[in-house]
């Protein structure tokens, strides 16, 4: 299918007001519904015209159907804070949340009563509190902390820096809990030496399914393994030792079962792999529910009777699937659109306890991120804070194309408008520049999002090609394991023909086609400059020159061990 030759004539708006448009979105993260369906809560996070230092990002909770949401907020003095992580209580009228409300950069754990607004603060440490859950019976707020301070919070955020006589200190991230009606002090309850990345209760609260690493948290997640740990005692027990990375450790409903997801993943945060079940005892060989799929599970919420609904990412798809945890049957799709579904990074949503009604935030290449609630597919907007953000409109669309044996996927973003000092496209024959994004990971993929700097670009006349090459999730764990000690290679050539592709359909100038990339796109924008004049400009941010150099100065050099 050919693009439209001749494109629309309009002068494009300036570049620095297209970027203010999109600064000004309200960023939406952390959606969580109530078990019963009937309430969802959020993050909002907001840059104040001091600029990024002064980000505010505030909790928001409504009823479904109620015209307008309430703050919670533990502040009192009407000053900026930083608010995040709500957690419903089992019953839904309780909030778990943290708040630097007391005093700046410094989390604490509060409950407020939504009944009466009062706000009870549960805790008063100095170091680093994330993913704060109620017990099933609701008696006890469980959190991850690093006691002293947050330098190791997790591979993807910056580190303290070292000076003077290098001496690594390791500071352990715990399981702990607390009471949730503020009557004790937070207690630590894994063991001291193992750092807990993720975690689940057992539905009966007698015990936590967690994601765990001895030694330092930002270099062992690629290492991290299954743990059991006794609610009571703190004792751990190993329940699986993966072959590769894991996460999303959840409980099945009679507690009998623990479901999770292991793959190849370059990133903590980014999840992908196959869907896997075990005894809850580690008794017995994990099954693979999806092996051979051609799509990446990336989040699970366990049904009645014995059925998991995942999210997933089929090619740049966001998707959602049901699959039998006995494995007596292949997935069964129930909703595949091109439009980001999810309630965080990864493709998924927020579910009441039987899966009927979901919330999550939706955005797609056109439209910008909002909150949606309802049945699977049915989803109605429960915020409008973005119907304000626009920049001019572009048109995109899947492209497809082959190349050695795989069957790639990516995104092409078609102008509204040529760049003002150029010859209109309107003239017969006019073609257009072209820019190409290659995404971070490896393991990861463009899905349709409000993607600022691809509608930057298309708004300033610019096509923008975003490939999902070899090493991407969406076309299960062989296409994501595709690049393994072949960085360069393959993947370069998936991207070079995904251009052939773009020239074949589309008015793009073959001789303005330039490149950008971060991370592991830094890498391959590097690369590709030196085996291939392709590309007329190049721009590389947070790339990687020098394997050698970067083994050795960064601390994060496990992720390659996989790869390479």
């Amino acid at each position: 299918m050919m693009l439209a030759l001749a494109l629309l004539i309009a002068a494009p708006l300036p570049a620095a007001d297209v970027l203010r448009s999109l600064q000004s979105t309200v960023a939406l993260r952390a959606v969580t519904l109530s078990r019963d369906g009937k309430r969802v809560a959020w993050m909002e996070k907001v840059q104040t015209p001091a600029g990024p230092a002064a980000e505010e990002s505030w909790v928001y909770v409504q009823d479904l159907g109620a015209a307008r949401p309430k703050k919670v907020t533990a502040g009192r003095d009407g000053k900026a804070h930083d608010e995040d992580e709500p957690a419903f209580s089992p019953d839904g009228q309780s909030l778990a949340f943290l708040s630097d409300a007391e005093r700046r950069h410094q989390p604490q754990l509060y409950v407020a009563d939504l009944r009466t607004g009062k706000v009870r603060q549960l805790t008063r440490i100095t170091g680093h509190l994330e993913q704060p859950r109620f017990s099933p019976d609701g008696k006890t707020v469980s959190v991850l902390f690093i006691a002293g301070g947050a330098d190791e919070r997790g591979p993807l955020l910056p580190a303290s820096r070292l000076t003077g006589v290098v001496q690594e200190q390791i500071k352990e991230q715990r399981l702990a809990l607390v009471p949730a009606d503020g009557s004790g002090p937070l207690r630590p309850l894994s063991p001291a030496d193992l750092f807990v990345y993720e975690y689940d209760w057992r539905p009966d609260g007698g015990a936590f399914a967690v994601t765990a690493a001895r030694g330092s948290g930002e270099d062992n997640w690629w290492f991290a393994q299954l743990y059991g740990v006794d609610a009571r005692s703190g004792a751990t027990r190993l329940l699986h030792e993966p072959a590769l990375q894991i996460c999303q450790p959840t409980f099945s409903p009679d507690g009998k079962r623990i479901a999770f997801i292991e793959g190849l993943m370059s990133d903590a945060g980014s999840n992908g792999g196959d869907l896997f079940v075990i005894a809850a005892n580690g008794s017995g060989e994990p099954r693979n529910l999806t092996a051979g799929y051609r799509g990446t599970p990336a989040t699970l919420h366990w049904l009645e009777p014995g059925e998991i609904l995942f999210g997933l990412q089929i090619e740049g798809d966001a998707a959602f699937a049901t699959v039998p945890a006995s494995a007596s049957a292949p997935p069964r799709l129930l909703w595949r659109g091109s439009e980001g579904i999810h309630a965080g990074w990864p493709v998924g949503a927020s579910f009441s306890r039987d899966g009927a009604v979901s919330a999550a935030i939706r955005e797609s290449f056109t439209e910008p991120p909002e909150i949606v609630a309802g049945p699977m597919g049915g989803w109605r907007k429960v915020t409008r804070r973005n119907e304000g953000v626009r920049v001019a409109a572009v048109e995109a669309r899947s492209l497809r194309w082959k190349s050695d044996d795989f069957d790639v996927q990516g995104w092409l973003l078609a102008p509204a408008a040529p760049p003002a000092a150029k010859a209109p496209l309107a003239v017969p024959g006019a073609k257009a520049p072209m820019v190409v994004i290659v995404h971070g990971g490896p393991a990861s993929a463009v899905r349709p999002s409000w993607h600022d700097q691809a509608l930057l670009l298309a708004s300033q006349g610019y096509f923008v090609f975003l490939p999902n090459p070899r090493g991407s999730f969406g076309q299960g764990e062989a296409f994501t394991r595709a690049n393994v000690k072949d960085f360069g290679y393959g993947d370069l050539r998936d991207v070079l023909r995904g251009v052939d592709a773009v020239l074949a359909s589309a008015p793009v100038d073959p001789a303005r086609v330039g490149i950008y990339g971060h991370s592991y796109g830094g890498y391959m924008t590097m690369w590709a400059v030196t085996q291939t004049d392709r590309f007329r400009a190049a721009v590389a941010s947070a790339g990687i020159a020098s394997w050698q150099s970067y083994y050795g100065q960064n601390r994060i050099d496990q992720w390659m061990l996989p790869y390479f």
